[in-house]
């Protein structure tokens, strides 16, 4: 039986190979680094547990409305009051089961074939599959490693014909940590408005911020903006809840109903009692600026001593990122150094001989880099970057 094209399509995700490769090192009894994960490496925290727990024992454990609990929804929409002075109304947000199904329901009810989305690169390694599996074509635009991976008003406007829909922006970003100034923002929303093209603003990852950078939702920069942009955000970095599978989009009351209608016939409806979790996430305001402060301080700590120790290595070269928890070196002279072509043949060699898993760059359309979570202990950071020097001297 013939497979859908549209699932044909798909790129297989040098993160699951890496990953499955790691595993089979570990499995042979081999001490394997992991530096490929993408979430914090705490537990969810207790007042977070224990709410779902009393959810449990109050029997909330039916079916919810298709696009969350009420109560969900306006603990949403105080944080953007309180975060950005945004003002929506609940028929604007959806609950959706992860922050990656709001991204793909979008995808799917904005996209009709040949529709184009334009993404910056690096990107996340999901966001042209969305697009792929919606009929749509993904447009890439290269953000530069002199401009801090971010792309300029300039590029945008290069890039856009009459089948362009939308443009996605994350900031922080997932692979490299940058973040847009309001400036770099306001620049791209000015094209945006001009063409009548929609922002998906992915913000998954404001609330790990380094540096004194603000993090600035490009939809409070304007009245107009924010009516031309879907929000995409949840708890599952922000909270240590990956797991539980809560994310949320806010945006135009006719997207968000749409995504809704998506939703009631394809996930029902978010878990409830992951809901009633990430409800007390938000609601219990004392706990939650406490674990955002916690993994600020201790994400921070570590960023400032691992990218030393990277940036220390030959041939590797890193501009340090402000925000999340993944650092993104150019790497493609080191490899030059140890003899190898590309990238991708570095990274399978480093783990086959120093048993350090990196996911290489080209997963996110920037094949001279690698991704490094630092959500891992201080203690294992110092021993991958001992290994990563050892290899890159001793292939010399």
């Amino acid at each position: 039986m013939e497979l859908s094209h549209r699932v044909q399509s798909l790129t297989p995700s040098s993160t699951l190979a890496i990953s499955a490769k790691a595993k089979e090192l570990r499995d042979m009894g081999h001490d394997v680094i992991g530096l490929g994960v993408g979430e914090p490496d705490f537990n969810t925290p207790a007042y977070i547990i224990q709410a779902a727990k009393k959810a449990m024992d109050e029997g909330l454990t039916k079916y919810t409305a298709s696009g969350g609990i009420i109560e969900l929804k306006k603990a949403i929409i105080e944080k953007f009051t309180n975060d950005h002075q945004l003002a929506y109304t609940t028929n604007q947000v959806i609950v959706t089961t992860g922050a990656k199904y709001a991204l793909y329901a979008l995808c799917q009810v904005l996209l009709n074939d040949g529709d184009e989305v334009i993404i910056p690169t690096p990107y996340w390694v999901s966001y042209p599959e969305h697009v792929k599996l919606a009929g749509g074509e993904p447009v890439y635009v290269e953000g530069l490693e002199e401009n801090d991976f971010k792309i300029t008003k300039e590029q945008l406007e290069q890039v856009i014909t009459n089948k362009t829909k939308a443009l996605i922006i994350n900031s922080p970003s997932n692979p490299t940590g940058m973040m847009y100034s309001k400036d770099e923002l306001q620049a791209l929303g000015e094209v945006c408005i001009k063409h009548n093209i929609l922002i998906i603003s992915d913000e998954i990852y404001e609330k790990l911020i380094y540096s004194d950078d603000e993090h600035i939702s490009i939809a409070q920069l304007s009245n107009e903006l924010k009516e031309q942009t879907v929000i995409i955000n949840g708890v599952s970095k922000s909270h240590a809840m990956t797991g539980w599978r809560i994310g949320y989009a806010v945006g135009p009351t006719n997207i968000i109903k749409a995504m809704t209608n998506h939703a009631s016939h394809a996930t029902s409806n978010p878990t409830s009692i992951a809901q009633y979790a990430a409800l007390e996430a938000y609601a219990n305001k004392r706990e939650n600026e406490k674990i955002n402060a916690e993994m600020r301080e201790v994400f921070s700590a570590r960023l400032d001593a691992f990218y030393e120790l990277i940036q220390s290595i030959p041939g590797i070269t890193c501009e340090k990122p402000k925000g999340a928890f993944y650092i993104f070196p150019n790497v493609i002279e080191a490899a030059k150094l140890n003899g190898f072509q590309t990238v991708d043949e570095w990274v399978t060699a480093l783990l086959e001989e120093e048993k350090v898993a990196l996911v290489p760059g080209s997963g996110f359309g920037a094949p001279n880099n690698v991704r490094l979570s630092y959500a891992t202990s201080m203690e294992l950071l110092e021993e991958a970057a001992k290994r990563i020097k050892r290899f890159v001297l001793n292939n010399q």
